[in-house]
């Protein structure tokens, strides 16, 4: 009895089964001629052919026009930071990315793919960041396709793959970081701008590898809570900020304090004692800590 015989099987970059037969395909160079000196060659046989036909010469000058109207079929045009794909009976053959006129085999289809650099701004959407607070978020990417082999023959429209794919990054970028840390420890998406954008190029770059694509930068463009909870977080952060105000407030007025204090004792300008101290350091707080002006009464009398 025969073993059953099975395809050997390798675990893709995303956790998926792939076969040794769909290896993504590699750019390599195609196979093209100058077309200035075989556009010459071709007028001369084309106009040997029509003399050939004026000389009634049918059975040189037919076939020798055919061939030049089928050697003619091959010329192709580059332009600046385009390329143009050739494939041969379903096969691959190479690309031509030099600009300029060339000739190649008539029987090639040659299909044109754009390497300038594009611009991707996604549409804002709606997900859960890592405390689960609701939020909006969207970003630009600046990409380029630098391996037309693998953009034109590995995905079906790699346009629309480097769109699905930033969605899906973004989303995920998002999950991974809160929106806003104020425990001030670790990343967050409104405090660290750089290192998110760095990270959401670098999962990027993992995901649009595959499609012959380079991502050249990618930034968020928006971020902010959503509606139904941007008031509540709109207050907190308010409060932070009182908060954090308050303590600078304090710290300064008790160091205005202590100076006073010790300006006093050290020019012997007065003597306190420890409950006459006690009064002047409420009553300098309280001036130097209000928020509002304070109206200064005015002792005439004996100090004690």
């Amino acid at each position: 009895m025969s073993k059953l015989e099975h395809t050997p099987q390798t675990t893709g970059p995303q956790g998926g089964v792939s076969s040794r037969s769909g290896i993504a395909s590699t750019e390599r160079p195609a196979f093209g001629l100058p077309g200035i000196p075989f556009f010459i060659v071709c007028l001369a046989l084309g106009a040997l052919a029509l003399w050939l036909l004026i000389a009634e010469q049918f059975t040189l000058g037919a076939p020798l026009l055919a061939l030049t109207l089928f050697l003619a079929a091959g010329f192709y045009i580059v332009q600046p930071n385009q390329a143009k794909v050739l494939t041969l009976f379903g096969r691959y053959v190479g690309t031509e990315r030099r600009n300029g006129v060339y000739w190649t085999n008539p029987l090639t289809i040659r299909k044109n793919t754009s390497l300038r650099i594009r611009n991707f701004n996604s549409e804002r959407l709606k997900v859960n960041d890592l405390m689960g607070n609701p939020i909006e978020i969207a970003a630009v990417i600046v990409w380029r396709v630098v391996d037309t082999a693998r953009a034109v023959f590995d995905v079906e429209d790699y346009g629309q793959f480097v769109a699905i794919q930033a969605e899906t990054a973004l989303r995920h970028l998002a999950s991974q970081y809160p929106y806003d840390n104020f425990a001030e420890e670790g990343l967050s998406l409104r405090g660290n701008a750089d290192e998110i954008a760095q990270a959401l190029g670098q999962e990027l770059a993992a995901r649009l590898g595959h499609a012959g694509v380079e991502v050249l930068e990618a930034r968020l463009s928006h971020l902010a809570y959503s509606p139904e909870i941007a008031g509540a977080m709109l207050q907190r952060q308010q409060a932070s900020a009182i908060i954090a105000a308050r303590q600078q407030i304090v710290q300064g007025a008790v160091g205005m304090v202590e100076m006073a204090l010790r300006e006093l004792s050290d020019q012997k300008i007065v003597e306190l004692d420890e409950e006459r101290k006690a009064q002047m350091v409420s009553n300098l707080l309280v001036v130097l800590t209000s928020e509002r002006g304070t109206q200064p009464v005015v002792n005439a009398g004996s100090l004690y």
